[in-house]
Order: structure tokens, then sequence, then C-alpha cells
């Protein structure tokens, strides 16, 4: 009786998988109606204040609140997900680009800053300055746009065990040199009496897909041995194993990569709505230009991280406005940002266009000395 019961109670069990499935969507629900819930109430408080502590007018917009979360999660939210988890047949083709992400944006982000910049614009006309949404607002709804980001990235990795996943976000597209070795010229391998009668050596042989005496021809250059020991480091793919006490700083594993990606991939972001929570910034008519452009930057979630458009999404949706922008600011109120920040969109930008136009030109195709 009690084995057969036991045997009962363990059939019934969720699969991991299923355990997975649930905490990642109970994880982005909550990253969708978190952030609309605490940046509504905290404006509702300002509502109310400055309608002289009426407390009809903060419940009128908690409840504006709760049936616009109730309304987009029973006819977007819900009907999208089912769509991707059940009926990918009707999304195969949806590879380089993630729907719910662009849908978090449009429900969850695109309220939230449009709520931020009504309070400035209430606060502003009132002539009062009762609370700018200083922090938890802000870092709320990003921390939350990180968290659905994450999610996407590692849905098809395993949460235990080595990262074996075949998400193609991991995978590094084309050959990958590994091992880099100097191949002797043909005169070096003959000797001096075999050179003109002497039978010739066989073809060089291919090392990791490389062509064939690609590396022969270039080993008599003077200055190549030094190169190939400084640089083959940087072209290495293989993961190294030490053992020892100190082991554990040799490993490294793509899931946890992923965390350090997103938050990375938000930095510049996070500055300009820090900028933003600056009172002489919030309380004037530039916390327009960068709530919008900070939602525009973020629309680069929407691109998967393996897809080649993420480059000059990121040049045109981010560095090039974010560098207009910043400079403005900077000549308007003085150094409320770091000048690291609008050195690194000049970088970013001007770097991307040499490497990607300029190099492609007809007169930098030519052989150069470096």
């Amino acid at each position: 009786m009690t084995l057969a019961f036991g045997g009962r109670c363990s059939g019934t069990m969720p699969s991991g998988k299923t355990v997975k499935l649930v905490l990642y969507e109970l994880l982005q629900f909550a990253a969708l109606v978190v952030p609309v819930f605490v940046t509504t109430e905290r404006f509702a408080r300002l509502v109310g204040a400055l309608k002289g502590g009426d407390a009809t007018a903060y419940w009128l917009v908690v409840a504006v609140c709760v049936a616009y979360v109730t309304s987009t999660t029973l006819l977007v939210w819900l009907p999208l997900k089912y769509l991707i988890l059940k009926k990918r047949r009707f999304l195969r083709e949806v590879s380089q680009w993630r729907p719910a992400a662009l849908a978090y944006l449009i429900l969850c982000t695109l309220p939230c800053f449009a709520i931020l910049i009504t309070s400035s614009k209430i606060q502003v006309d009132g002539g009062h300055r009762l609370d700018h949404f200083t922090e938890l607002p802000v870092s709320l709804v990003l921390f939350s746009l990180i968290c659905v980001d994450v999610v996407e990235r590692i849905r098809l990795c395993n949460l235990t065990g080595k990262s074996d996943s075949p998400d193609p976000d991991f995978d590094m597209p084309g050959p990958v040199l590994t091992r880099l070795e100097l191949v002797t010229t043909v005169s070096a391998q003959l000797h001096p009496g075999d050179s003109q009668n002497g039978p010739g050596p066989s073809p060089p042989e291919a090392r990791n897909g490389g062509a064939p005496g690609r590396w022969a021809d270039l080993a008599g250059s003077p200055g190549l041995s030094s190169r190939a020991s400084s640089t083959a480091y940087l072209h290495s793919s293989q993961p190294q194993t030490h053992c020892g006490r100190l082991g554990f700083l040799w490993r490294s594993d793509a899931r946890a990569a992923a965390f350090v990606d997103s938050f990375l991939f938000w930095l510049d972001t996070v500055e300009m709505l820090r900028v933003a929570g600056e009172p002489a910034v919030f309380y004037s008519a530039w916390v327009f230009p960068v709530y919008i452009l900070a939602f525009v930057s973020a629309l680069r979630v929407v691109l998967a991280p393996h897809s080649p458009l993420l480059a000059s999404a990121g040049v045109a949706l981010q560095d090039l406005p974010f560098l207009a922008l910043r400079v403005a600011l900077l000549g308007a109120f003085g150094f409320v940002t770091p000048v690291l920040y609008p050195l690194k969109n000049v970088l970013v930008s001007l770097t991307f266009l040499y490497f990607t136009l300029v190099t492609r030109l007809r007169m930098c195709r030519r052989n150069a000395m470096f």
C-alpha cells in the first residue's frame, strides 16, 4: 500500500522542464506587472497630493491601473505566450527577433516612461516640486527589462549540469582558429644538395579548415614568429583545464555570461535615465527627449543576441542619438553626465563606420603594411 501510494505520488510530480517553464513565465509576468503597479501607485499619490490630499483621485488612478493590467494580460500577453509556447508553427520563421520582448516594451516600458513624463509635466505646469521619481520606479523598470532579457537568453539552457543548450545565442558562427603553428617553407625543407634533383616535398597539411600552404608562404616573413606567439591567444577557443585548489578560476559558463552581458547591454541606457532623475533635468522640457531616446534605445532588446542587425541597431538607436543629446545636456546643464559616456558614443560610432564602411572601399582593399 505504501509503495503503491508512493509510486502514484511520484507519477504526478511535474517534470523539471515544466517547473522551469512555469518559473520563467511567472518571472516574466511579474516583470510585466510589478513596474506598472509601482509607477502608477507613485503617480496616484502625486495626483492626490496635487488635489489637496483627495483620496478619490488616488483610487481612480489605481483603478485605471488595475483595469489596464487586467485587459492587457488577457487580450495581449496570454494569447501571445500561447502562440509562442504551444503553436510554434505560426512563429517558426521568427528567429532574428523576440516577440515577447517587443510585447513587454509596448505593454510595460512605454506606459511607465509615459507616466514619468506626465508626472514631470503636471508638476512643472502647477509650479510644484513634490516628487521626481528618483530611484525606485526607474530602477524597477530597468531591472524588470533585464530579467525579461535574461529569461529569453537562457530559456533553452539547462539549469543543472553543463551548458549543452542548442541556443544559437552562445554559438560563434564561422571558423575559429584554435591553434597557430609555423610551417617552414619549401626551400627550408630541402637539403642544399637536393634543391635541384631531389624529390619535392609533399604539400603542407591544412589545419582547422585553413587553406593549404597559407602559413607556409608567410613563414619566411620577418617578425611572423613573434606576432604569432603574441596573438595566438586571441583566437583560441579551446577551454583550458587546470587542476589544483585554484582550478575554479579557469572555469566559465555561457549561462553565467548571459547575465553579465545583459547588464552590460543596458549600462548606457541606465546612465541616461539617471540623468533624467536629476531635478534640474526632470523639472524641465529636457525630460521629454531623454525618456523618448531611452525608450528608442530599448528597442534593441527585440533583436536576438545573435542577430547581425544588432551592431547597426546599437549605433543607430543608441550611440548616435545619445551622443547628440549628451552634448546638448552638457551645454545646457554642465557636467550632469560623465564625459566618459559621450566619449564612448563617439568611439563606438566612429569605429563602426570605419570598419563596416570605410575599410570596404576600393582604396582600402589593397594590401597594406598594417
